[in-house]
Parts: C-alpha cells; structure tokens; sequence
C-alpha cells in the first residue's frame, strides 16, 4: 500500500504543479461593453483600431456651398490634412457627458480643495478663488445636464479625481467616428433628431438623444455642449501617426463635438473648436472622461 502511494506521488505534484501554472482566465472587453468606474460612472470601451483623422479635401467643397459661419471656415482650415491615426490601446471613456450631478459629488468630497487633483497651473488659477462658489452656477444646471461653466483645469482636476484623464483629440475623435471614419457619429449624413444643436433652445438631459450614439455607444458627441480634451491646439500633418497627443505646450485646447444652438457643421466629428485658454469658460463647454485599461 506504502509503495502505491510512493508510485502515485509524482503524478500528484505534476498536478499541483499544473495547478499552480494555470492563470486566471483573460477576461478581454468588447466594442461598446459597458461598465461602473469606482465613482458609479457609466463607461464604455473602445478597441485598439486606426482612422482618418480630420477633413478629407473631397469634404471641403460641400461644407463650404452651405455658406457656414466664418468661424467655421477657419475651423476647417485646421482640420487638415486628413491623416492615419493609429491608436495602439484600448480605453473607457464616458457614456455620457459628465453631469452636474457628478461634478456636484468631486465638490462634496472636497475635490476644489485637494492639491493632488490639479495640475500645477491649475492650482495657481485655482488660488484666491472662493472655491464654496465653484464650479460656476451655469444656466440649465440640473442635475442631468451636462456640467458646463467649466475651465480646463476644473475638468482636468474632476478626471484625475475620477481615476482617470482627459482623452486626447485623437482618442475622442475614434471614440466618436471609428474605423469607417465618419462625418458625424451616426453616419455621413447630417439629421438634427440625432443631436442637440442647431435650432436647440438651451442644454437637454444627457443621453437625450439615443439615435446619435457612436460605434461604441457614446452619446453627445455631435451636441449638447463642447468637451475639453487633453491636447493643446496643433497643426496636422500629412503624417501617419500613433497615439497622438498634441504639442508639449501651447495657449489655447482644443473642444470636441457640437453645442447646442450651434451650426450643424460644427457637429462633425472632425470638428476643431480652438480660440480658449484652460482659464476660460462657458455654458457650451462641458467633459467627458477616459480610463486607460492599466488605470483601472
């Protein structure tokens, strides 16, 4: 009997030894999964994939028979050259743009008040400032409406207490058009049922507007108010790039997406709104906040 057990030892370690090799099963994300970050924020995920970032001439013609705002003709110019873009990791990025319900919540656990949230120049804009009256009482601030009335750095510093970041221009523009490189996040087609702008009265409760969700289901990207990404304002190249974020430094950021009572064109994905310094502020600016994988 001794010498059967001895016999079956070896087979019994290999076990054990086996045992101890198998990983966790690799739990891989899907295009639009949805999930809770740890501040009980809806996110979904976008893939790893390449697009054609900005204007492609063959655009330019039409956007201009329309006879936009000159302001949008200067916005079109730095939408080019359209170029491949490569992002290499995938990410979680805000299924809705951030409401004053969840700035409300930074707010109460002292988030105007924490160092650690802010950028350096954030801090010093940030001092002397009464920060029981931040951020800035905003027309349409109910609680389901987007957060508008903030600064860059106030965004800045809501993401990082979030656990994450601002996306990158190019981030949030793949979030918004994908692979297929889109005009507006539901196609090449303009239709005012699928976004809050043009003729809009004022800010609506996020998500108002499912029919212009994105690939991955993200709502608002074409209106309801601006979103502040991370990138400083540069000019395109015809370059291929990867994971592009921007210059070093700069005066004004750049915003993403439409806003309400805004021309349709300025709904584009590819649209660049560039004339604001992280200082500034307005109700059709608002934030929407992306998690990188290794940040979760």
């Amino acid at each position: 009997m001794a010498q059967a057990q001895w016999r079956d030892l070896p087979i019994a370690i290999a076990l054990v030894i086996l045992a101890g090799c198998h990983s966790s099963p690799v739990i891989t994300a899907t295009v639009g999964q949805s999930r809770i970050d740890s501040r009980g924020i809806e996110q979904v995920w976008v893939p790893a994939g390449s697009f054609r970032m900005g204007t492609a001439d063959a655009e330019i013609p039409g956007v201009k028979a329309l006879n936009p705002p000159r302001f949008v003709l200067g916005e079109l110019a730095s939408e080019q050259p359209q170029h491949d873009v490569r992002i290499t990791q995938g990410y979680w990025i805000d299924k809705y743009e951030v409401t004053n319900e969840a700035i409300s919540a930074f707010v109460g656990d002292g988030g105007y008040r924490n160092r650690s949230h802010w950028t350096e120049a954030g801090w010093e804009w940030l001092a002397g400032k009464p920060v029981e009256k931040l951020p800035k009482d905003c027309e349409g601030n109910a609680p389901g409406n987007p957060a508008a009335c903030v600064t860059w750095y106030e965004a800045d510093a809501y993401a990082r207490w979030r656990g994450g970041r601002l996306p990158s221009e190019a981030e949030w523009e793949f979030a918004a058009r994908g692979s297929k490189s889109l005009v507006y996040p539901w196609g090449n087609v303009f239709d005012s049922n699928r976004a809050n702008v043009v003729e809009s009265k004022g800010l609506m409760p996020v998500g108002s507007y499912p029919l212009g969700a994105s690939w991955v289901g993200a709502h608002d990207m074409a209106g309801n108010v601006m979103e502040w990404v991370q990138d400083w304002l540069g000019d395109y190249t015809a370059k291929a790039m990867v994971d592009p974020s921007g210059p070093a430094s700069g005066k004004v950021k750049v915003e993403k997406g439409g806003w309400w009572g805004g021309p349709f064109l300025a709904a584009r994905s590819a649209y660049r709104h560039f004339e604001d310094p992280p200082d500034y502020e307005d109700h059709h600016i608002g934030v929407r906040v992306l998690t990188a994988k290794k940040d979760q």
